[in-house]
């Protein structure tokens, strides 16, 4: 595996061999201060370009920085329509285990591009080499606090989608009860659980990509259980993971309001759970509720 100042040597070689490239920046974890150290960091990586047309030509132009496993070009997908207004990014994975998250951005939106992210660490700049950006922090990645409405729509939201869990439990379709506990509950726990670690750090800290340092945060016997809450694919097991995950959402939600002297709808919660005990109970070969 190349070392990381191989990789920087290589990335900023690259650039400075090529006339088109004028800019190269760092963006995340690689360029955040609080982000735990390791081998397996992607490289995100901007060259600001004279324009996209030359690049876009010689597809080959990228075997540059080795042998890949596999790479993605979002931009040029026809599943996933274009969405960077201009930009085009380069996802590759490189067999020695590095990985670089390359963004090429026309040189006409620079200084867009600068004022985006504070957590941006200028590598290069050929035509301002004096220019010298504030010091990347993940700032704009902090926590915010939640304001009313937020809170009552990631709140009903849970609510509302937890039956969808039930009914599907309650069918044996295992895929639909899971995709919607998995991808909506507890998507709308990890929020509540998320402005809990802003409540304790003052709203000072991020907690990282899909709650990835949330851990640090929250009581352990919490994590422990969200930990374990994530069904196996048994029916009984993922209706105890429901009401787990429904446990540490009414908890820290009625924390959450009245931390913030919030409206909670208890009512509606109490209702929810009612309906999805009584669902539990209901024989599968029931004709009516």
């Amino acid at each position: 595996m190349r070392t990381e100042q191989e990789m920087y040597d290589l990335i900023l070689s690259v650039a400075r061999e090529n006339d088109r490239i004028r800019g190269v920046y760092l963006n995340g974890s690689r360029a955040n201060p609080n982000a735990k150290k390791d081998c397996l960091q992607d490289f995100d990586i901007v060259y600001i370009v004279t324009g996209l047309e030359p690049f876009l030509k010689n597809p080959k132009w990228i075997d540059i920085f080795g042998e890949r496993v596999i790479m993605q070009t979002p931009e040029a997908m026809n599943v996933f329509p274009p969405s960077m207004k201009g930009r085009f990014p380069y996802l590759i994975q490189l067999m020695d285990g590095n990985r670089i998250d390359l963004c090429l951005i026309p040189i006409s939106q620079k200084e867009q591009y600068i004022s985006e992210d504070k957590m941006t660490i200028l590598l290069l700049d050929k035509d301002e080499p004096q220019r010298k950006l504030s010091k990347s922090t993940d700032e704009d990645y902090w926590i915010k606090p939640p304001t009313q409405d937020e809170f009552s729509e990631y709140c009903n939201e849970f609510w509302w989608v937890s039956t969808y869990v039930a009914k599907g439990l309650w069918r044996n379709e295992i895929l639909y009860a899971t995709e919607h506990l998995n991808g909506i509950c507890r998507s709308m726990l990890l929020h509540i659980l998320s402005w809990k670690a802003g409540l304790k750090t003052n709203f000072k800290v991020s907690v990282g990509k899909c709650g990835k340092y949330l851990e640090q945060y929250i009581k352990k016997e919490e994590w422990d259980a969200f930990i374990h809450s994530f069904g196996n694919g048994d029916v009984e097991q993922t209706w105890d993971a429901l009401f787990t995950v429904c446990n540490l959402f009414s908890k820290n939600a009625r924390m959450i309001a009245f931390h913030f002297n919030f409206n909670y709808d208890v009512k509606e919660e109490e209702k929810v759970i009612t309906y999805l005990n009584q669902l539990r109970a209901l024989p599968k070969d029931a004709t009516s509720f």
